[in-house]
């Protein structure tokens, strides 16, 4: 590896994850009596090699009397073979605090969203967290997400602006609580994005695409930053719930942090083979939050899942128009239900997210229905880690799904009906806004029910089974599919209903 510039030259590590802090050669500025009156500015020019560690870090000394630190950057996008990765460059910024693992020094991630970005004590660029620009030893972080053959040559350039440094503004996080309708089902959207990360819509825009699409609440989930958390105060009202989190995108995967304390940053620095996952998701329980594993089939770079599901909350099993890799995904899970039931060990819902990022991406499709005691941040958490849940396309669809035993006892979503093995269970789901739909009745041995739904898309749908027949019990309303042996695209999926003592 070669920097040029004002940097002097160094070699990095073939290492992974953010423990050894491999580091290039750094950039001074002018400090104390003589720093200008205005700005200065350096340009740091290097190669990164092909197997080059996830991240390195371009150290910046910062003297004394700094207003703005401003950071923009490129890099050469040669051709490759057709089949090869070509190259990718993200880009992120920590403070005097340092680079250590856990992000005290954290001041913000745009990835390869954005090309150039500042931070100053009343201001940032989206993504980035506004706040005094301290003497010492500051970081670019850059991760080379993926280096084509011929290396991945880029050029930084840092501008420090003097003066007298603005007002800090102290942040202001959305109401924990809307006005509820007491224990009822709420419809929400768990997965989102927004200009504070890769999407391209502000969060005045999300919100009210939120409200036009029937939901209650929304959970904000940028890429590896909480910079947005200061942002959401304006768009919640007594109508729309904004929880905060983050979708902590690993080279191995996405997790979302979901309805965790305002200002929460997760790490994600690291590997499925570094063994540090189980901390931060341990972090994440620790800030109020639930830990929901993301689209886990993605064929996107780095959005396979590879932690295991041990430390999983919940998984999402629907992530924007339904395809492929979520069909992957909840026979995974489903598998993963009889294995519980198998085992006799807890098991784990399913929720869905839009992962919205731009038009023309719906948000709320799909959307997660919780059943709630209220429409607070601890009321829907409670409800999506229980299971009380189903997913649906839309706010037309609607469903009701239970199970009854001989004695009128009944069982909802996420519930268990204690019967006798052989005593008789009727299982019975409602459902409107699908019309010319299948119903699908899923149980540990696998398919053992279907029905169609008229044109109207309102209907009833009865089934007798015994828990000895069936462990558990969920529903799918699929669209009826074009030809072959292969189901529609899901309109609905339910979390089980578990039967037996």
């Amino acid at each position: 590896m070669r920097e040029g510039g004002h940097g002097s030259g160094g070699r990095v590590p073939s290492v992974t994850g953010a423990g050894a802090a491999p580091t290039l050669g750094g950039v001074s500025f002018t400090s104390g009596a003589d720093a200008p009156a205005g700005s200065e500015s350096r340009i740091v020019r290097g190669t990164l090699p092909p197997g080059s560690p996830d991240f390195v870090y371009l150290p910046v000394d910062v003297p004394a009397g700094v207003r703005e630190i401003r950071v923009a950057y490129t890099y050469e996008r040669p051709s490759v073979p057709a089949g090869t990765a070509g190259n990718a460059l993200d880009i992120g910024l920590f403070d005097q605090r340092g680079t250590a693992l856990g992000g005290r020094g954290f001041r913000g991630w745009s990835g390869g969203a954005r090309s150039e970005f500042f931070v100053r004590a009343d201001d940032a660029t989206p993504g980035y967290l506004a706040g005094p620009v301290g003497e010492g030893t500051w970081h670019i972080a850059l991760g080379p997400f993926t280096v084509a053959p011929q290396g991945l040559a880029y050029e930084v350039t840092v501008t420090l602006a003097y003066g007298e440094p603005g007002t800090p503004v102290r942040p202001v996080y959305p109401p924990e609580r809307a006005r509820g309708r007491g224990r009822d089902w709420y419809r929400g959207d768990c997965h989102l994005h927004s200009w504070h990360s890769d999407g391209r819509r502000t969060p005045a825009e999300i919100a009210a695409l939120a409200r036009a699409a029937g939901l209650d609440f929304i959970n904000s989930s940028e890429h590896n930053t909480h910079a947005a958390h200061a942002h959401w105060a304006a768009e919640a009202g007594d109508d729309l719930l904004i929880l905060l989190g983050e979708e902590v995108t690993t080279r191995n995967g996405h997790v979302v942090a979901l309805g965790t304390d305002p200002g929460t940053f997760v790490d994600w620095r690291y590997r499925a083979r570094d063994n540090r996952f189980g901390r931060f998701a341990r972090q994440i329980r620790r800030a109020g939050g639930l830990v929901v594993p993301a689209h886990p089939y993605a064929t996107c770079v780095g959005c396979n899942w590879k932690f295991g599901f041990a430390e999983a909350d919940a998984i999402e099993v629907w992530n924007g128009s339904f395809g492929p890799d979520d069909e992957m995904a909840l026979a995974d899970w489903d598998s993963a239900l009889a294995a519980s039931v198998r085992d006799g060990r807890g098991w784990t819902p399913a929720i869905g997210g839009s992962d919205a990022h731009r038009d023309p991406d719906p948000v709320g499709t799909p959307q997660t229905v919780v059943l709630a005691d209220d429409l607070t941040r601890r009321a829907i958490l409670e409800g999506v880690r229980a299971g009380r849940s189903y997913i649906a396309e839309s706010a037309a669809v609607v469903l009701s799904f239970t199970a009854t035993g001989p004695r009128g006892e009944r069982a909802f979503v996420g519930g268990r009906l204690r019967v006798a093995e052989d005593a008789p269970v009727t299982v019975r789901l409602e459902v409107s806004g699908a019309p010319r739909c299948t119903v699908r009745l899923v149980t540990d041995q696998g398919v053992l029910h279907t029905a169609g739904l008229p044109g109207s898309g309102s209907g009833t749908v009865e089934w007798r089974t015994t828990a000895r027949h069936a462990a558990y019990v969920r529903a799918e309303v699929r669209h009826r599919a074009a030809a072959g042996p292969l189901p529609g695209a899901a309109v609905a999926l339910t979390n089980p209903v578990f039967l037996g003592a």
